[in-house]
């Protein structure tokens, strides 16, 4: 069910608005309850206004808050994690488990980027929901399935990439769409059918499955990414690609390496002079 107005809002004068409920989400701790609360997040279809940014970003409880996170899994560097085969049980839940991290981020990220930036139009608020949604679902089933596996999420150690560039984004909209969805969260449409491939010739069915629907969605939240980042490349005069370069330089994006799914970054909205340029690149 979706969050309904409460007392405590009332007596505060606050409007239960879309950015202020994707704003709780992201403040929980708890990441069953982070889940539970961003599948909840109301459908578009007129049940909610979107809200301003006095609703959040300008009240002293946008500007202090912290996103909540729970303590644990411990955060490491990426290059002091240890590999693992998917052939025993341990290694394929570290990997179960690095895929709900990923996804858990995601649930923020979509928030976030939700609550953050404001005077863009309502459609772009309601697909940023829907993404927290199917991101949250995503999250679900793998936590499920790392349960099965003998294990919890937090059982093991992590690391912080996808969120620390968030962070870096903060204060530019275009930086988040470019190096965010169409960047971070693109990597995974490149990862996601070898590592299909490796849990299905393990055995693990019910994981490769998981995998074929969080690729699925991945590809439409990377199009509402490129959707996004292109129309306000537009608004600003700005070429997509040059303007791309710029970014991934000034704000120290990681160099992207073949092979790329370029099938699905096709599917995801990238054009052809965008795959070219990144084909070119992973040549040098």
């Amino acid at each position: 069910m979706s969050r309904q107005p409460s007392a405590d809002d009332s007596r505060q004068g606050r409007a239960v608005t879309l950015r202020r409920l994707a704003f709780e989400v992201w403040q929980r701790v708890d990441p069953a309850d982070k889940a539970a609360a961003a599948r909840a997040l109301p459908l578009p279809a007129g049940s909610i206004e979107v809200g301003e940014a006095e609703d959040i970003a300008g009240s002293p409880e946008g500007c202090q808050a912290r996103r909540g996170r729970p303590e644990r899994p411990l955060l490491v560097a990426p290059a002091t994690l240890p590999r693992r085969s998917v052939h025993t049980i341990e290694g394929r839940a570290a990997l179960i488990a690095a895929l709900a991290h990923i996804e858990l981020n995601a649930i923020d990220l979509a928030c976030d980027i939700l609550w953050r930036f404001p005077g863009m139009p309502a459609a772009f608020y309601h697909q940023w929901a829907q993404v927290a949604r199917e991101e949250a679902l995503h999250f679900s089933l793998l936590a499920d399935h790392l349960r099965v596996l003998g294990h919890a999420y937090g059982d093991f150690a992590a690391h912080n990439a996808l969120w620390e560039m968030a962070e870096k984004t903060r204060g530019d909209l275009l930086a988040r769409l470019a190096l965010v969805p169409r960047t971070l969260e693109a990597r995974g449409l490149d990862a996601s059918p070898p590592i299909r491939a490796k849990l299905a010739a393990a055995g693990d069915l019910a994981a490769a499955a998981i995998l074929d629907i969080i690729l699925r969605d991945e590809v439409g939240h990377v199009a509402i990414g490129n959707y996004w980042y292109r129309q306000l490349c537009a608004a600003r005069g700005l070429d997509p690609v040059t303007t791309y370069a710029d970014l991934a330089a000034t704000h120290r994006a990681p160099r992207l390496r073949g092979p790329f799914n370029v099938e699905a970054r096709r599917a995801a909205g990238f054009d052809e002079a965008e795959l070219a340029a990144l084909l070119a690149g992973d040549a040098r």
